[in-house]
């Protein structure tokens, strides 16, 4: 059977009509590849097709050739290691869907790229497309989804959601979905699609998160005579795993980026778990215009310059000034800090080689508006910096990048203090009182990343859907001057770097594990290593009795006392043995040249075990050079208690301390630490 005659029956299998044109171009596609390779290739062609959004089945030579160009930059981009680990999304080029209640299913509207300025229909239409897009969710999920027949009912009895219109005339409790909104000044109603009812939240029990105006609900309680609803119970809609969402939504990229295909996926995958190296560094609120600000950057800069591996990815977020960018601002200063700051990276030649650089706007820099998503920053302020950093790259806020097959969203926002702000009743302590916890829980379940009134957080009416977390990503890091937090939630890694000129946090991040490592750099003579830090307790003598010393003793109520410094092995000036924020109950008791953890240096970020001799003089200490060993089939523990686990890709890291089993480690005595 010759090409044509193959294509021809595999499209009519598949319900598709060719012009003549259009079989041309599957054939100049196919003659590409091997004659043993044709029938894969066609089926390729074809599998791209029915992804596609046709109007019709009868196919055409342009419809053809998007398809074989999609599939030709896919290639390339998979082909090329380097471009197919790290893609960068702008907010105003994600993907729109709207969900059809009718059909059940997404669809693009027809518009491909929307006006900033839209409609008063706009506006409506971003209540409605968020309720559909939670609705379509709750839909599936067992305790709410619809009965069939005789079908068995749920532990928790039947919690099928009713229309608010159908309240009308119904006693008992039941159970609906609505948006939260104030139609009247002190009066709060439920919407849903159909009505609006007046509730009553002073009794009700609620769950993690906060609850505030445009947040979308389950309410479970009755009708009052006077027409109120009383809640009883009130919670945000269940979450849905991420496997099943984008299972059903195959064929539509609701993050952007561009779609895999099977075998592009698991070629990335492959590559993924082989990058344990990658490290992106994030940082957030970097002011230019500040001293000590950039010494504190350059003294990061230098000590990733002198690492054997060096950062795959810095992500710089806003803001980039310590004061607002209002109408007094002179944009010329901010040039020229910009350009004194790529002046500071081009002086580290093994960073700017082979590192990226990402810059992501703050909500005080300038740009056109406060309004979300905010646009990238303006070319006249960077382009000195580009002058010095060819390959750094601008985008907007919210940002998404995408490594291999991992999804993460970046969002520069002081979110927290709002959402704690517009609550309308205390958030509930019952699971956790950690506001971090509270605010992740709220984005989450409402999939979107600011679920406050527009009247707060203004947003552009059309793009609405930049800040979508459908599916849910699987990392989103929240830019927030608040408190430095990490928190794993329902398989979301999400954390907080903190604020970077006002306390000298910020986070090292490792995505191919998604391990999280929370740091800090404080004033000229105090480094603090964060995430992983424990105390040493109290170190003992050679009569095992009579304590040496107290080491950031748990008993020690400040930082200041009770501290341990070291020579730091990477040409740091001193380093903290312990923090007394990130003190643990843990207090060992150690004896001569016995393998001690301690936080050595910032850049090691985990504990490194040191050797730990006493004399008259003191304590003496060696930096490790680690030597990887295979893996025991019996994980053994360390004399701190903890047990260490093999990597779970099976494959070696970077020396990096006490992160593998079965690593040895020898101890060259190069410093001293000096008790105070």
């Amino acid at each position: 059977m010759t090409t044509r005659k193959k294509i021809q029956k595999k499209c009519k299998i598949r319900g598709f009509t060719l012009k003549v044109d259009a079989l041309d171009e599957i054939l100049s596609f196919v003659s590409q590849f091997d004659d043993s390779d044709h029938d894969g290739a066609i089926d390729v062609v074809l599998e791209q097709l029915q992804l596609q959004p046709l109007k019709s089945s009868i196919i055409d030579k342009q419809t053809v050739q998007s398809v074989v160009s999609i599939l030709l930059q896919a290639d390339a981009a998979v082909g090329d290691e380097t471009l197919g680990s790290l893609g960068v999304c702008d907010a105003f080029s994600v993907p729109k869907f709207r969900f059809d209640p009718i059909k059940k299913i997404f669809y693009k509207p027809s518009e491909m790229q929307p006006p900033i300025h839209g409609n008063a229909s706009a506006k409506a239409a971003l209540y409605k497309d968020r309720f559909l897009l939670i609705s379509q969710r709750l839909s599936r999920h067992q305790h709410f989804a619809k009965r069939a027949f005789d079908s068995e009912m749920s532990e928790f009895g039947s919690c099928e959601i009713s229309q608010i219109q159908a309240l009308v005339g119904q006693t008992g409790r039941r159970w609906v979905m609505g948006l939260i909104s104030q139609l009247e000044d002190g009066h709060f109603y439920l919407e849903d699609l159909t009505a609006s009812v007046e509730i009553n939240l002073s009794n009700a029990k609620i769950t993690t998160g906060f609850f505030t105006e445009n947040t979308i609900v389950l309410a479970e309680g009755e009708m009052l005579l006077e027409g109120v609803f009383q809640v009883i119970t009130c919670g945000f809609p269940p979450l849905e795993d991420r496997e099943k969402s984008v299972k059903l939504l195959t064929g539509h990229d609701f993050f952007g980026g561009g779609i895999l295909t099977k075998e592009e996926t698991l070629r990335l995958t492959e590559l993924e778990k082989r990058a344990v190296n990658d490290l992106f560094v994030i940082l957030s609120d970097i002011w230019l215009d500040n001293e000590e600000a950039m010494s504190k950057l350059e003294r990061i800069l230098d000590g990733y310059e002198n690492q054997e591996v060096v950062p795959s990815l810095f992500v710089f977020m806003g803001n980039f000034s310590s004061h607002p960018c209002n109408l007094s601002f002179r944009p010329s200063s901010l040039r020229l800090q910009f350009g004194k700051l790529g002046q500071i990276i081009a002086a580290h030649q093994q960073l700017t080689k082979h590192s990226r650089f990402l810059f992501i706007p703050g909500p005080d820099d300038p740009g056109p508006s406060t309004v979300l998503p905010r646009c990238a920053l303006p070319k006249y302020i960077t382009e000195e910096l580009q002058k010095h950093i060819p390959n750094a790259m601008f985008s907007s806020n919210p940002c998404r990048i995408k490594f291999y097959t991992q999804e993460l969203v970046f969002f520069r926002q002081d979110l927290l203090y709002r959402m704690r702000r517009s609550c309308l009743i205390p958030p509930s302590t019952e699971e956790t009182d950690d506001p971090f916890e509270h605010l992740v829980a709220t984005i989450t379940h409402q999939s979107h990343l600011c679920p406050l009134p527009l009247i707060v957080q203004p947003i552009i009416w059309n793009y609405d859907h930049s800040l979508y977390l459908y599916p849910t990503p699987h990392t989103i890091v929240l830019g927030d001057r608040s408190e430095q937090k990490a928190f794993k939630y329902t398989g979301i890694t999400c954390f907080n770097p903190g604020s970077f000129s006002r306390e000298g946090t910020f986070v090292a991040y490792y995505p191919c594990t998604q391990e999280v490592e929370l740091s800090a750099l404080e004033d000229s003579d105090s480094i603090f290593c964060g995430g992983h830090v424990s105390l040493l307790g109290i170190v003992s003598g050679n009569d095992d009795t009579t304590p040496l010393a107290h080491v950031n003793s748990a008993d020690s109520p400040g930082r200041e006392s009770d501290r341990g410094r070291c020579w730091s092995p990477l040409g740091w000036r001193r380093a903290f043995v312990g923090a007394g924020r990130w003190r643990t109950e843990a207090r060992p008791h150690f004896k001569d040249n016995t393998d001690v953890r301690s936080t050595f240096g910032l850049y090691t970020h985990t504990h490194t075990p040191v050797l730990v001799q006493t004399s008259a003089l003191g304590l003496k200490c060696g930096r490790p050079s680690v030597r990887h060993q295979t893996a025991p089939t019996k994980a053994r523990l360390h004399p701190s208690g903890l047990q260490q686990r093999p990597h779970p890709s099976g494959l070696q890291q970077r020396p990096r301390p006490l992160s593998l089993p079965g690593e040895s480690a020898e101890f060259q005595f190069s410093g001293e630490i000096d008790l105070v």
